[in-house]
């Protein structure tokens, strides 16, 4: 763990979170012999650490639950001499070390001074935004098929959405419910062919089609899912005791749009070399604006930020090859 002050002399690389993109560039920068730090998030924890079953990373064919992966990135990384603190980051500012520009990242109350940046803040998931979702979540409402799966055992739930991720979770979810109903805006599934034929394989798995929920319904736990057809407007009411949302993500860059470039949905703009706007700041991962938000990609892209992070500290420090 870090103790470092604002009086301390500056890391060479400050990586803002602790998921697969972030722990990658912790890797690759503290194996290049720069002094690097790792920020966790205090507050959000990295999607894939929610994720019960890993089959298509490479080198795992026998799959890992999402938690024991990043485990296993983080052991290597510390083991290549990476820092870790746990903190959110509430500011970055920019801040001269000696006759060096660099910034200082402000975060849990305490101050991490760099000479680079990359950010890796990953994207959380998306809400509805429909009447009763607000009060319902955690009482019937969730965002995490392995966290609360166990607890609807011998239920009927329902899953929101069509993509490989909805569809990952509703077969997970048929380990306990009796009954698992997804429901999608669209009469077919955006999940890739084998997660869509194993849905449609499985009897616990039913679909409803073109529909998106107008409300939720309970008092202190959910009880209905209230639906509209798309395409007739017919309403009608599900009874679940369980609604899990899985309907896209919203990037967790908040705390640096007045720094760097982003793009209409939030997410920051980078180059190839996973440059932003700004110089010496670099972004990697499901922050970054990118067609794929995979493990597999996230590693990729940090270990990219952190390359062209070494290099911009190596010519701003004169020791560029």
């Amino acid at each position: 763990m870090s103790d470092q002050t604002a009086s301390d002399a500056p890391y060479d690389v400050v990586i803002i979170g602790g998921g697969p993109a972030g722990l990658t560039a912790g890797m690759y920068a503290a194996r290049a012999s720069l002094r690097t730090l790792a920020i966790e998030g205090a507050s959000a924890l990295s999607q894939i650490t929610a994720t019960d079953f890993v089959e298509n990373y490479p080198g795992i064919p026998a799959g890992a639950t999402g938690f024991d992966l990043v485990e296993r990135f983080r052991t290597q990384a510390v083991g290549f001499g990476l820092e870790t603190v746990s903190g959110d980051v509430t500011a970055i500012t920019r801040k001269p070390w000696g006759q060096t520009d660099g910034w200082e990242v402000v975060a849990g109350g305490r101050r991490f001074g760099a000479l680079s940046v990359i950010l890796a803040t990953g994207a959380a998931w998306r809400r509805l935004g429909v009447p009763g979702e607000e009060k319902l979540i955690g009482r019937g409402v969730s965002f995490c098929a392995t966290c609360d799966g166990p607890l609807f055992r011998d239920r009927e739930v329902a899953v929101v959405g069509g993509g490989d991720t909805a569809i990952q979770e509703a077969l997970y979810l048929t380990r306990f419910a009796t009954k698992v109903t997804v429901i999608h805006r669209r009469d077919r599934l955006r999940a890739t062919a084998i997660l869509r034929e194993r849905a449609f394989a499985n009897e616990k798995i039913f679909f409803a089609w073109n529909s998106v929920v107008d409300a939720l319904d309970g008092d202190d736990v959910l009880r209905e899912v209230r639906l509209r057809d798309v395409t007739t407007g017919a309403t009608s009411v599900l009874a679940v005791s369980g609604l899990f949302i899985f309907i896209g993500l919203n990037p967790n860059t908040s705390p640096f749009r007045e720094w760097v470039a982003v793009d209409k949905g939030g997410y920051i703009t980078v180059d190839a070399n996973m440059q932003t706007s700004v110089p010496g700041i670099f972004a990697c991962g499901d922050c970054t604006a990118k067609r794929l938000r995979q493990v597999i990609t996230a590693c990729g892209d940090g270990a990219t930020a952190a390359f062209s992070a070494q290099l911009y500290v190596e010519e701003m420090k004169g020791e560029a090859y």
